[in-house]
């Protein structure tokens, strides 16, 4: 099968902005600031490769890509409502994100905590209506998955570790920042192929294959984009760099070193697109997604 891996992300990011302004239309009344915070946020920009990676695995099952397309959204309310929430003051204190200002300084900081609450809880309502599956059993396994991968064993259970990572008298070392980047990144990767296999209803061995697939990538992202941050471009990045050697993080590139943490990078994605063996040519979205992850340069 002939992969244009970019035609697919341009198309999938399309479907996405489409669907988040169906979604978000702007009323018109005093909501109207909260509304306006979250379409800023969530329409245009970013890779969504979260989104991608959910269409590219229900495609392996034929599953409806409108369908897909909506867990895809899901998806991407939580991963924006956390980069809200995440670029604050109280948090990683960022003024830029997708190459424009960070919702707290377009608007304020109230717009930006509320637009992403109203985000994660968005993400659920998506989850729980029949457009995503007429199975309500399907739809109730894709919500409890979600619930998972967000909250204290997941993302914010790695952001939590993160922030603890900024007053440990203690550098953390190799297996706590796999531990924090298996949570923090990881897990939502790990939701994006999870969908696919429940959507798809598929046996434990498929689950599990795709589960270490997920599992390396998100290393590998992670790694890749500590790269960035140390090599990246701030205009190509679309956000800022060289935070982290500025502000003494331990990360993958300062405990391994360059050329390791490059090195590294490429052998989990051969190791991620190994865990694919067991599909044809039906997967080769899915193996064009991981070697992009460590190729890209935001």
């Amino acid at each position: 099968m002939a992969v244009n891996l970019k035609t697919m992300m341009e198309q999938v990011a399309q479907d996405i902005d489409r669907l988040f302004a169906e979604q978000l239309p702007v009323p018109e009344d005093p909501r109207r600031r909260l509304v306006e915070a979250m379409r800023y946020a969530a329409i245009g920009g970013g890779k969504r490769l979260r989104p991608l990676l959910v269409a590219a695995t229900c495609a392996l099952f034929n599953v409806d890509r409108e369908a897909a397309l909506r867990v895809g959204m899901a998806i991407e309310c939580i991963h924006v409502y956390s980069l809200i929430h995440d670029d604050m003051p109280c948090m990683d204190n960022d003024d830029l994100r997708r190459g424009k200002p960070t919702v707290h300084k377009a608007f304020d900081d109230a717009s930006a905590v509320l637009s992403g609450d109203a985000l994660q809880a968005l993400a659920f309502e998506i989850l729980s209506e029949e457009k995503i599956h007429t199975d309500p059993h399907v739809r109730l396994e894709l919500i409890q998955a979600l619930a998972i991968a967000s909250g204290k064993d997941g993302m914010v259970g790695g952001q939590a570790i993160d922030l603890a990572a900024e007053t440990s008298t203690v550098p953390f070392d190799l297996p706590t920042i796999t531990r924090l980047q298996q949570l923090k990144t990881g897990a939502l990767f790990g939701f994006c192929l999870e969908a696919g296999a429940i959507m798809g209803r598929q046996n434990k061995d498929i689950r599990d294959r795709l589960k270490a697939y997920a599992r390396d990538i998100g290393l590998a992202f992670q790694i890749a984009d500590d790269l960035i941050d140390a090599e990246g471009d701030e205009a190509v990045a679309g956000k800022a760099v060289g935070k982290d050697a500025a502000a003494g993080k331990a990360t993958f590139l300062s405990l391994l070193g360059l050329e390791k943490a490059r090195s590294q990078a490429q052998a989990l994605v051969d190791q991620a697109i190994a865990h694919l063996s067991v599909f044809g040519s039906e997967a080769d979205y899915l193996r064009s997604i991981a070697r992009y992850i460590v190729a890209r340069d935001h």
